[in-house]
């Protein structure tokens, strides 16, 4: 089943190659960049651009938050903790830069990216929307009951399932594609990355998990950006001190 989704996933990209030809050759983030462990391609990935090709239109965001979820018995918020395989997480077991899409409550879709590391994933919780906003905005508005009269493009995608419903990132389509190779969803450099500070605080959500892994400073996100979904104003004020003592 599994190798069947896989051959899908390539016969869908063929039918952008024309489109994709006028874009990520040159900026395309290859492999090596994926091949890091967890908590380093968490950081990394901040300040890069996702780009995803739905139809003829192409949709950018930078990333600006993300968790890791370090797998085995390393993290017990993890899907794959105690080397738990599934349907549902199997795509965490794959080479690293292959995306994981899986659906929380029954309906909303939450995008991972595996790094180096048996079962390990990181979370992208918020993006800043760069190009496409109009097309955003129409894919975030159908679920909402003011059909979008209210929405304000701060809010486009500053969490992990808006930012799916803005980038129509599904588990039936996204689910196995390697960032690597697919036509439909890839990353890109972006020149201004290099410039971010990194706020580093603990995961959202996950209490569930009990002590100590609901207390992992997992959580980076870029420092100031708007579309961050959950600020911690006590580890950026510590990221303000330590600055200050060193300038």
């Amino acid at each position: 089943m599994l190798a069947s989704k896989k051959r899908s996933l390539e016969q869908d990209s063929d039918g952008n190659e024309e489109i994709m030809s006028k874009y990520f050759r040159s900026k395309r983030l290859r492999k090596s960049f994926y091949e890091k462990d967890c908590i380093d391609l968490a950081k990394s990935l901040l300040g890069k651009t996702l780009c995803r090709c739905v139809g003829n239109n192409i949709l950018q965001g930078m990333i600006v938050e993300t968790e890791s979820y370090l797998g085995e018995d390393q993290d017990g918020a993890s899907h794959s903790f105690q080397g738990k395989r599934t349907d549902r997480n199997a795509a965490m077991y794959e080479n690293a830069g292959t995306c994981y899409v899986y659906k929380i409550y029954g309906n909303y879709h939450c995008f991972n990216i595996t790094s180096k590391g048996e079962g390990s994933a990181v979370l992208i919780r918020a993006i800043d929307a760069l190009v496409g906003h109009q097309t955003m905005m129409e894919n975030r508005s159908k679920r909402r009951k003011d059909g979008g009269n209210k929405l304000k493009m701060k809010d486009l995608s500053n969490g992990p399932s808006k930012l799916c419903d803005a980038f129509n990132i599904t588990k039936e389509e996204i689910n196995f594609a390697s960032l690597i190779e697919s036509n439909v969803i890839w990353l890109e450099e972006n020149e201004n990355s290099d410039e971010i500070e990194i706020v580093t605080t603990t995961r959202i959500g996950i209490e569930g998990a009990g002590e100590p892994w609901s207390r992992l400073p997992l959580r980076f996100y870029v420092h100031g950006n708007k579309s961050v979904s959950v600020r911690d104003k006590k580890a950026e004020a510590d990221l303000n001190k330590n600055k200050d003592l060193h300038s």
